[in-house]
């Protein structure tokens, strides 16, 4: 009983609220990430940014993280990592078909939405969405401000 709870702590390191601003999320996948040792040491800091990031996946048939920074590790030795370097994401071969017949669609990207740890793993969650125009964004601003408007009520 007290493994289950343990294991179902998510702790969120960082979450990618701008992506929700601009684009609507269509569908949400949960995937590991393959790090070396000073990069979970950077991220348990927080010393990671998912601006201008993206997931494509290559020719093999491995979905790759593109543009994450993650800082050098300030206790580390020559061995640190590169900052920018892409990293492999771990999902399932049949959510990789998936998701790659969606991204062939016209006007539909792979973007990371928030990094956390789920126990002692590190995950990330990507989302398959559309980018919004101006209108939807005003209809999104006008939403949060009429919920604010509420709350304060």
């Amino acid at each position: 009983m007290k493994d289950q709870n343990k294991e179902e702590r998510i702790k969120v390191i960082i979450s990618n609220r701008k992506a929700r601003f601009e684009y609507e999320i269509l569908d949400k996948y949960e995937a590991g990430m393959v790090l070396v040792g000073t990069e979970v040491k950077s991220v348990r800091n927080g010393k990671i940014s998912l601006q201008e990031s993206y997931a494509t996946i290559n020719k093999k048939g491995e979905v790759v993280l593109e543009g994450c920074t993650i800082q050098h590790y300030t206790h580390g030795n020559i061995n640190n990592h590169e900052p920018t370097r892409p990293r492999v994401l771990l999902l399932h071969k049949k959510e990789i078909f998936k998701i790659r017949q969606k991204i062939l669609e016209k006007g539909l990207t792979f973007i990371p939405l928030r990094v956390y740890f789920k126990g002692n793993k590190l995950k990330i969650e990507l989302g398959i969405a559309r980018g919004k125009k101006l209108f939807d964004k005003r209809e999104t601003i006008k939403y949060r401000d009429i919920s604010r408007v509420n709350r304060e009520e």
